[in-house]
């Protein structure tokens, strides 16, 4: 079994070692050494990452056996090795897997809410918590008291105990293994078997904040950040803050107010906005059926539009042919070809049938019904001929019905 130095001193970040054994994961070799400072993935928490006599070290396993694999970007001469640990990534592992421990006895203190899993994640951490509800006004009060223990700077030890002394401590959950149990404990506060890498004060922790939560089946997810990811977030957020808040020049913290009545403000546009366009296209609709000109005792729109959603030129065809006696031909020109057909209840030409004989011109393909059909294709400099195929079609279709 390795030797764990990370159990005795959560702070070593360089050490001396002999290799005991080598191995390959892959295309990655990997050596095994009689001790190491490396913590490997377990617990929810990552690995910790550095190099082996300069080698980078890309993952850190633990085997059945109890040895620890250190698996490398290259293969690493001789018997003795130097590794140095990346120490950022280190104590970032120790902020938050500390301020999970205290987060996670916040909610059992306040809630009664007993923690079911821990995930240490690249960006930001996770608990899920057995919970029926979850408010803001409660994420503040676990907030608040997590800091507090925090701001008390609390002693953070790690040490073993035995099973026969395990019912003399409150721990917060039981252990998942026998024999000897390490315990992690915040002075007086929470006592949780761990073997994980940990703050020795409280205050190293630095803030606690939780991010958000979502509902989980019967639990919720907890996002949190500690320390220097806790001060990143602030950052970033407030730089967004300031900036928004002094191009709306207003206070930041009449911020959100802002943005709330400017949102109303946009969605009433946007209702008046829809209205009005509405309302010009009843204004279009007429104009085109004024000057279209009769096929047969039929009025037949023909028009081409360019750079108009396609939605919108339906909605037209639609109007147009509200009316008794009305057939509309429209084509819209943009990354593609388009054409829309539609007719009147009374009139008894298949718009269908008549945009499958355009096709030939557009190579393109569509569908619909009898009163209404559209589609498309790529061939937009065809646009014209695919109308005038359609309208050869509608002329003779009529001309069959007289």
């Amino acid at each position: 079994m390795t030797e764990r130095l990370f159990f005795e001193d959560a702070y070593c970040r360089e050490f001396s070692a002999m290799v005991t054994g080598r191995t390959r994961v892959g295309k990655s070799p990997g050596v095994i050494l009689d001790r190491t400072a490396f913590y490997p993935t377990s617990g929810g928490q990552p690995n910790d990452l550095g190099t082996l006599n300069g080698v980078p070290v890309l993952d850190v396993v633990e085997g059945e056996g109890g040895e620890i694999v250190h698996l490398l970007a290259a293969e690493i001469e001789g018997s003795s090795v130097t590794g140095i640990i990346d120490w950022p990534r280190r104590f970032d592992h120790m902020q938050q897997h500390s301020g999970q421990h205290i987060l996670s006895q916040c909610f059992e203190r306040a809630l009664n809410a007993a923690t079911a899993s821990f995930h240490l994640g690249l960006d930001f951490s996770t608990i899920d918590v057995s919970l029926a509800a979850f408010t803001e006004e409660k994420a503040t009060d676990i907030e608040t008291m997590a800091n507090a223990i925090v701001f008390e700077n609390r002693g953070i030890k790690a040490y073993f105990v035995d099973e026969a002394r395990l019912p003399s401590l409150p721990l917060r959950k039981p252990p998942k293994v026998a024999g000897a149990i390490r315990i992690v404990e915040v002075d007086g506060f929470d006592f949780s078997p761990c073997g994980g890498t940990h703050c020795r004060a409280a205050g190293e922790i630095g803030l606690i904040k939780v991010r958000k939560w979502e509902r989980r089946g019967d639990m919720f997810r907890i996002d949190f950040l500690c320390g220097n990811r806790a001060l990143e977030d602030y950052r970033w957020k407030n730089s967004i803050l300031n900036s928004l808040a002094a191009a709306l020049s207003v206070k930041d913290r009449e911020l959100g107010e802002t943005v709330s009545r400017l949102l109303a403000e946009g969605r009433e546009s946007q209702r008046q906005l829809g209205y009005l366009k509405e309302k010009l296209l009843d204004y279009e609709a007429a104009e085109l059926d004024s000057q279209a000109p009769s096929l047969g005792g039929t009025r037949v729109v023909r028009q081409v539009f360019a750079e108009r959603p396609s939605e919108e030129i339906r909605r037209l065809a639609l109007r147009l042919t509200a009316r008794p006696g009305r057939i509309a031909l429209l084509g819209l020109t943009g990354e593609k070809a388009q054409l829309v057909f539609a007719r009147s209840s009374d009139v008894s030409a298949d718009m269908a049938e008549l945009l499958r004989g355009s096709f030939a011109a557009l190579e393109g393909r569509g569908g619909g019904t009898s009163s209404l059909a559209q589609g498309g294709g790529p061939r937009g400099d065809r646009l014209e001929a695919a109308l005038d195929l359609a309208q050869a079609a509608l002329a003779q279709a009529l001309g069959a019905q007289r």
